[in-house]
């Protein structure tokens, strides 16, 4: 059973004996003495799709739901729809910008790693890597003698997500990015 301070991004856990998905969490420490430091997790409802702040201590512990990882790929765009295929039988899962949120910005055709989330034979989440490799679209120009310690600018990647990377990163080159922080790592 993970405790509350355990908790992370896409994890599948029981909150009032319904399933529901980590999307956010957030530790908030105290000013008083003796005071225990409280985790905001945002969840959302399995079932319903709706969003759902608690607060817990970080040695509460939360049921873990058993759900079946599947390998996926993402095959194309249906509409609004996301499409994604099954690696091992090759059907196809398709999913909302609701139930992807936040993992949009990262999600690419030639994105690998991917697992579908499985809960009742029905696909609740995507889980993507935490290192996801993506191209620089727009940026400043390189400075030549930027240093690797030196100032960060604003960059465009493919999809549209924006980081902060160092001067030196040019257009055209490939980057590692945190999916889970949205910050940049390194060139790839």
């Amino acid at each position: 059973m993970p405790k509350a301070n355990e908790l992370k991004k896409g994890m599948v856990v029981e909150v009032n004996n319904e399933p529901h998905i980590v999307r956010t969490t957030h530790c908030a420490n105290p000013s008083a003495r003796g005071a225990a430091t409280l985790y905001k997790i945002r969840f959302n409802s399995v079932k319903t799709g709706q969003k759902v702040d608690i607060s817990y201590k970080g040695d509460d512990f939360l049921k873990p739901l058993d759900c079946q990882r599947i390998p996926v790929q993402f095959s194309y765009k249906d509409g609004e729809n996301y499409v994604f295929m099954n690696l091992e039988d090759y059907t196809q899962y398709s999913l909302t910008p609701d139930e992807l949120e936040g993992q949009l910005e990262y999600i690419t055709e030639s994105l690998t790693g991917m697992d579908a989330m499985v809960l009742d034979e029905k696909v609740i989440c995507i889980e993507i890597p935490v290192t996801i490799t993506l191209e620089v679209v727009d940026t400043a120009p390189g400075m030549k003698n930027a240093s690797a310690n030196s100032r960060t600018k604003p960059a465009t990647l493919t999809t549209g997500l924006e980081v902060q990377v160092p001067e030196y990163i040019e257009p055209g080159e490939k980057i590692k990015v945190n999916s889970e922080t949205g910050k940049f790592i390194s060139r790839a």
